[in-house]
């Protein structure tokens, strides 16, 4: 964990001044030129400008012990034999600083770490302990020294501006850790330490659906994670990653497969590694606990802080020390990522709700992350526990493109996989029914994977064709890992062609259950059933049968020891959706669809049932009565296939009703509950009241759906304000160049900042003749930014990232940009405003803040 484990928490505030009396002050007589100066001149300790004698730097090396020491805690701390050895060796290699033949500006590029090792002097005769903290105190030491010299009146920062601003955020960085962390015990500082080694080994990578490719089923997150967005009301996008920055506790919502277990390991695994250079600092000197529900809820039970490790199965969870979570949560050091409450039974929610409100009330300060699909529970649900809520866009066409190309870079790499995955986005422009497939993280997956194995039929016509494809490919990467011999290559005498019946079995049984996960001994009954059903297979034990299914079907996977989960939730849905027709089961399926659990499971039936069966689903949603039923049966019409016309008509007739939006959260309904159905649904503006026209925009910019083109260009002329914004920020989501022309070119810009996600949008821009006011989504050139804008025209510049870091004139090159009056920053930026141009005002912007 780098100098941000226990033994950094020393504020910056402690070591630096002491550290400062180890040179010489600038001013006049102190040899302040304007170059670079040696560091053996800057010393107090010797030479003609001494002020420091040798008693007082001993004396100032036994304080440094002595402020580290005790911020590390006393149980840390050596003996007094130890604490003289630790003095005399830090003394030793203070002494080192006058012999370095080096100047400041070389001792910064150096970096803190290297500077260390350099003046570390060998110590004879010391334990190990003593050792481990002087290297320790050492890189504190030599952390502040190099602050020290960057931020002398005498240097030359020109070229190494970068460097410079590293070292002042790592000091910000060790002084935020001083204040959020106190003092453990030793025994706490080695488990945790131990515990974020683990929690990067087991969340930093990510399994994809990849078969037979050497890099196996599970890639580094760092290599495949694609930065999603969260988008409710008016403020626009705000990085996924980023919600907990603003808010301490959120209620994140997101449709199966759109990514919010991901999000969930990017957090925790962020916390976990504490690198002081790229751990955001919300994140800094907090532990994660990943609590997937369906794994810690125990018969109705949800876990005791104490508990959350074993319940998880976490193979630390033996050396945990007493209490170990309950101080840290009292500290309000904790990051709860609370993973699918839609995964709980819906009469077990309440009891969700009691408990996070006691961890709450009990333990303040920490930060929350509660996932949950769209519909599991009502808006505000905790709203009294003072949980903002957020929603998981789809993936616009910028973010499909980064999945695809990070996907093949992770798995394969090389030339071929860029052609690859080049010519699978030129098959997601052409093709509007793979572009919706893609705009989820799970299905893009799976189409890249059958597009890179040319495995079923291509292109696949929709979700079920994209999922038989799914199940053959994993089937076969598990018999490529060597799952065993059999008839089918499936091992314990299982045919290729019987996993399918006993996994739909097993996946009934858990829909009709209620469950996510399942044990063995239900699981051996389950395949002990199905085996008498299927011819040739008498003589197969359930045993036998069932290991034979968890190692060569690549679909199921242990959770716990003898408990066993379908490696995504989608899988389950549909092969159970399949038992559930095949059994007439019809009661069970529209009772479920009320759950966020079962919706999955509803539009999977219809898109597999025949044309009575899908009629027959589709009826009971709409007369249910019910808004979600409605919508789900708009949006189950998008994947069918033949519908019987009249059901059809009354299905498009109930989901009419429900336009126009009127308001933020039911335009994100509408769009997300009724899919890309809904554009055929929504009113143009000369039939739509000024009130509902952002909330209808709204909605029909949320399906991703190049098909809401000719419906957003009916508002391009549009006098409303928020709805000019809508349309302004929101065409990452759709091809870049048909957008601009037909309908950014025309929305009156006014007021309205025109939002880039990337180099391309400042190219289209320019081709339209620029605009006044742009807000800059993405980390920027500062070069890049000049020559792609009109310099003429920009008079408000918005940086949604911040300044860029590494410019050697830092703000000044804002001065290329002559009419610039306004610049807009995000509150909190790291580096603040320095070095903006005289006559530029600055404006400071909250996360989700809508800026004039």
């Amino acid at each position: 964990m780098e100098i941000a484990s226990a033994s950094a928490r020393v504020a910056a505030g402690v070591v630096g001044p002491l550290v400062r009396k180890l040179f010489v002050r600038d001013g006049v007589g102190a040899g302040v030129v304007d170059r670079p100066v040696r560091v053996s001149s800057l010393v107090s300790f010797r030479g003609e400008r001494r002020t420091l004698s040798e008693r007082e730097l001993r004396k100032l090396a036994g304080e440094l012990v002595r402020r580290f020491l005790e911020a590390s805690g006393p149980r840390e701390a050596p003996g007094e034999d130890g604490r003289r050895e630790l003095v005399e060796a830090l003394v030793r290699s203070l002494h080192s600083l006058g012999d370095l033949d080096m100047d400041d500006v070389q001792a910064v590029a150096l970096g803190h770490r290297e500077l260390a090792r350099r003046l570390r002097r060998p110590v004879d005769d010391v334990s190990a302990e003593v050792e481990a903290h002087l290297d320790a105190l050492l890189e504190v030491a030599c952390l502040h020294v190099l602050n020290f010299f960057s931020q002398r009146s005498a240097f030359v920062a020109r070229t190494l501006v970068e460097q410079t601003r590293r070292i002042d955020g790592l000091v910000t960085a060790v002084g935020l850790l001083a204040e959020r962390v106190p003092r453990r015990a030793a025994e706490d500082v080695r488990f945790e330490t131990r515990y974020a080694e683990h929690v990067v080994r087991v969340h930093g990578r990510l399994s994809v659906p990849a078969p037979d490719v050497s890099a196996g089923p599970r890639v580094p997150l760092d290599a495949a994670y694609v930065s999603l967005e969260t988008a409710d009301g008016p403020g626009g996008p705000v990085a996924a990653e980023r919600v907990l920055a603003g808010d301490e506790r959120v209620l994140l919502r997101g449709g199966a497969g759109a990514g919010k277990s991901t999000l969930a390991q990017w957090v925790a695994v962020a916390a976990a590694r504490q690198d002081l250079g790229g751990t955001p600092g919300y994140l800094l000197g907090r532990v994660p606990f990943v609590l997937p529900l369906r794994r810690v809820v125990r018969e109705g039970r949800f876990p005791l802080p104490e508990d959350f490790l074993r319940r998880v199965g976490s193979s630390v969870s033996g050396g945990q020390p007493d209490g170990w979570v309950d101080r840290v949560l009292g500290a309000g050091r904790g990051v709860l990522l609370v993973d699918g409450l839609d995964e709980v039974a819906e009469n077990a929610r309440a009891e969700a709700r009691r408990w996070v409100d006691e961890l709450v009330g009990e333990f303040p300060g920490n930060l929350w992350l509660v996932t949950a699909r769209p519909s599991a529970v009502p808006e505000g649900w905790l709203a009294e526990q003072g949980f903002a809520e957020v929603s998981l866009s789809p993936m616009g066409h910028g973010e499909v493109a980064r999945f695809v190309r990070r996907w093949h870079g992770a798995v394969e790499g090389g030339g071929e996989a860029e052609g690859r995955a080049e010519s699978l986005l030129a098959a997601v422009r052409a093709d509007g029914g793979l572009a919706r497939l893609a705009t989820n993280p799970l299905l893009c997956g799976l189409l890249c994977a059958s597009h890179r194995e040319g495995a079923g039929a291509w292109p696949p016509s929709g979700r079920g064709e994209l999922f038989e494809t799914a199940l053959h490919m994993l089937g076969k990467r598990a018999e490529g890992a060597g799952a065993g011999g059999g008839e089918g290559g499936g091992g314990g005498g299982i045919a290729e062609g019987a996993r399918v019946p006993l996994l739909e079995r097993l996946a009934y049984w858990m829909i009709r259950n209620g469950v996510a996960e399942v044990e063995r001994r239900d699981a051996l009954r389950q395949v002990e059933r199905a085996l008498l059903t299927l011819p040739g297979h008498a003589s197969v034990s359930p045993a036998e049968a069932w290991d034979a299914l968890v190692e060569g079907s690549g679909v199921l996977r242990e959770s716990a020891a003898d408990r066993y989960e379908f490696a995504h939730g989608t899988f389950r849905d549909y092969l159970g959706a399949r038992a559930l027709l095949e059994e007439g089961d019809f009661p069970l399926l529209l009772g479920n669809a009320h759950e966020a659990s079962g919706e999955d499971v509803v539009r999977m039936a219809v898109v597999r049932g025949r044309p009575e069966e899908a009629a027959r689903i589709l009826d009971g949603l709409v007369e249910g009565g019910t808004v979600r039923g409605a919508l789900l049966a708009a949006a189950s019409l998008e994947h069918a296939g033949f519908v019987d016309p009249a059901v059809r008509a009354r299905v498009v007739a109930r989901a009419a009703e429900l336009v126009p939006p009127r308001s933020w959260a039911a335009a994100r309904r509408l769009a997300d509950g009724g899919g890309g159905a809904v554009l055929e649904l929504l009113p143009g503006p000369e039939s739509c009241g000024d009130e509902e026209a952002p909330f209808v925009v709204a909605a029909a910019t949320r399906t991703g759906d190049d098909a809401a083109i000719p419906l957003l260009a009916r508002y391009r002329d549009h006098p409303s304000l928020e709805v000019r914004r809508q349309l302004a920020w929101c065409w990452h989501r759709f091809d870049t160049e048909r957008y601009a022309e037909e309908v950014l070119r025309h929305v009156d810009e006014r007021d309205v900042y025109f939002t880039v996600h990337r180099p391309e949008h400042l190219r289209v821009l320019r081709g339209l003749g620029g605009r006044s006011r742009v807000q800059v989504a993405f980390d920027c050139a500062p070069a890049e930014l000049v020559e792609l804008v009109d310099g003429e025209r920009l008079t408000h510049l918005w940086l949604r990232e911040g300044l860029p870091a590494g410019n050697a004139d830092g703000a000044g090159w804002l001065g290329a940009l002559p009419a610039l009056r306004v610049l807009v920053l995000p509150e909190g930026a790291a580096g603040g405003a320095g070095g903006v141009p005289p006559g530029v005002e600055v404006r400071w912007a909250r996360r989700g803040e809508v800026v004039s």
